[in-house]
């Protein structure tokens, strides 16, 4: 069984992978049309040569070394990702450890929010107090007045 956060890493990586592979996908259908864009025109028996420019009078740029580096860079990144996510043969032990260190540290959190609000209600009390006794003056500042 595997913790929260573990499972919220793994869902970011899993995020991070899917869009890692979108990306190369996209990488892949680019240099396809980049090749289809620039590669001279195959002859078919039968047909008229198609009226056009060829490719060697649009400008050419080095578009093979670009995507190439753009696709091994990908790849690494989808193999290192892959490596990341959590494996399956996480020991119920090691599962166990993390649980109890999780809840070790939400009992220690909640003492520590414990502490906060106890002095949240005592500085609570005193500002009530203190409201009070501005009251009670002014009831009586009032009451001198329309004495007077």
């Amino acid at each position: 069984m595997l913790c929260i956060a573990q499972i919220e890493r793994m869902a970011d990586r899993l995020t991070q992978l899917q869009d890692a592979v979108n990306q190369q996908a996209d990488y892949f259908c680019n240099s396809v049309g980049i090749l289809q864009q620039f590669s001279p025109p195959s002859q078919f028996a039968g047909f008229e040569k198609q009226q056009g420019k060829s490719p060697q009078e649009i400008p050419q740029e080095d578009y093979a070394p670009v995507f190439a580096k753009l696709i091994a860079r990908t790849a690494k990144d989808i193999d290192t990702l892959i490596d990341s996510l959590p494996c399956e043969d996480s020991s119920l032990d090691l599962q166990l450890a993390s649980l109890k260190k999780l809840e070790e540290k939400n009992q220690e959190e909640a003492r520590h929010l414990e502490d906060i609000v106890s002095k949240g209600e005592i500085l609570l009390d005193q500002i009530q107090e203190a409201l009070r006794d501005i009251a009670q003056c002014q009831l009586r500042c009032q009451a001198m007045e329309s004495g007077t």
